[in-house]
């Protein structure tokens, strides 16, 4: 059984070298497109977490095979050329945005008879702009509890290519990445384009790139016009590209170069250089910027102190992720810092600008928040405190820095890491004295 809490003692000093577990936000993306793909996948660092045990039992009950090697941190998927030979399950996918989004797109699009469902807390995390870009095209999609909201039944055919299907940007890139994912195995896709256009400005570009990215990589190239469309090509269809590995991820290293920063360093993590393709690498920039001495290589990022912190205003909308660990990083700032563009916090594991804001004030920071927006001040009295997670991996793996300086930090619930992360404290624990 997991510990119910974490103490820290005081750190006073930071470095060493971490080995980064696979990205979540490609292990998930890969593992997916290479179900649907012609081919057998060799899929090298994949993810041992939650979130990918997640993708992987629900490909296990669509009749995807596959094997599962995590000592060589590999996953070998035989995938089914654009469909799936089980037309009929019931997947509990946790809170798992990166497994239920997806899937609902998927399975909406290729047609059979599926429930798709989480926990409590995925309930409430809102899905309703992907479904209403997916019935014009002729998926049938009913919610099974609040109107907007999963559980989700997906019925039906599935959904036809051709058109111009319209989706809003502003809530979550998620749901324009899984409709593009599914789109290259909807009905007629063999005959007509089908192109995507944004009502709204796109929050998080970055991990669309992502996506756009990994459907290359697998044959399909998704034209982009203009800022606010993409294009899937009549023809496309998914073909394995043999051997995929997954980068290191650049969400996690935010804490281990922080941890260099805070604790004078040097930090260097591997896995994840200067061309990843994960926009959250863009967090040691900021680090940079604020003035902490940042190097890059191939397929490692090092950080250390440099200057004292600047303050000031942050544009967080393309690393809402990492932006957590800049709340963290701001209390030894020399002025206030305030991080703009984070408004889909709120959508989250939990709503995590109000809960940033509430753990931040436990350890004695003077904290605004604001809808989309959040100011920490620099940390002026220290204080002990115990620090809620509230099942939210992020949230603890933040908090954890706040035990750099003269203060202790407990961390309660310190398991919910286990979602993408699960050795996080033990290799925390291995740079830090």
């Amino acid at each position: 059984m997991a510990s119910p809490d974490l103490k820290l003692a005081p750190i006073a000093h930071a470095e060493g070298v971490v080995a980064l577990p696979g990205s979540k936000s490609i292990s998930n993306r890969v593992l997916l497109i290479a179900a649907l793909a012609e081919g057998t996948t060799t899929i090298d660092r994949v993810l041992e977490a939650d979130d990918t045990d997640r993708m992987l039992e629900a490909l296990e009950a669509l009749g995807i095979a596959f094997e599962r090697d995590p000592d060589k941190r590999t996953c070998v998927v035989h995938g089914a050329g654009g469909t799936f030979r089980k037309r009929s399950a019931r997947l509990m996918l946790g809170n798992a945005g990166t497994a239920l989004r997806p899937l609902t797109a998927v399975l909406a699009t290729v047609g059979g008879d599926y429930v798709l469902d989480g926990v409590a807390r995925m309930r409430e995390r809102p899905i309703r702009h992907l479904v209403d870009a997916l019935r014009p095209l002729g998926a049938k999609v009913r919610y099974l509890g609040n109107d907007g909201f999963p559980p989700l039944a997906v019925s039906g055919q599935g959904a036809s290519a051709g058109g111009t299907a319209s989706i809003r940007g502003d809530v979550s890139s998620q749901y324009l990445s899984a409709l593009l994912m599914a789109l290259p195995v909807a009905h007629g896709a063999d005959k007509a384009a089908t192109r995507v256009e944004l009502t709204t400005p796109l929050i998080s570009r970055p991990y669309v790139e992502i996506t756009t990215r990994l459907m290359r990589r697998f044959g399909v190239d998704v034209g982009t016009p203009d800022p606010q469309a993409f294009v899937v090509p009549a023809g496309a269809r998914y073909a394995s590209p043999g051997r995929v590995v997954v980068e290191g991820d650049a969400s996690s290293a935010s804490y281990f170069l922080a941890a260099g920063v805070l604790g004078g360093g040097p930090v260097r993590v591997t896995g994840v250089g200067r061309d990843a393709i994960q926009g959250d690498v863009a967090f040691a920039d900021v680090l940079a910027r604020l003035g902490a001495d940042v190097r890059f290589g191939e397929d490692w990022i090092e950080a250390r102190a440099g200057r004292p912190l600047d303050g000031g205003t942050l544009d967080c909308t393309t690393i809402p992720d990492a932006a957590m660990t800049l709340a963290i990083t701001a209390l030894a700032a020399r002025a206030p810092t305030t991080l703009t563009g984070i408004a889909s916090w709120r959508v989250k594991e939990t709503d995590r600008i109000a809960a940033m804001a509430t753990e931040l004030r436990k350890v004695g920071a003077t904290v605004d928040e604001s809808e989309d927006r959040l100011t920490v001040h620099p940390l002026a009295k220290p204080r002990p405190a115990a620090i809620d997670t509230y099942d939210d991996h992020r949230m603890a793996m933040c908090f954890s820095l706040a035990s750099f300086g003269p203060r202790r930090v407990r961390i309660n619930e310190p398991g919910c890491v286990a979602k993408t992360f699960p050795g996080y404290f033990d290799a925390f624990a291995r740079l830090v004295r």
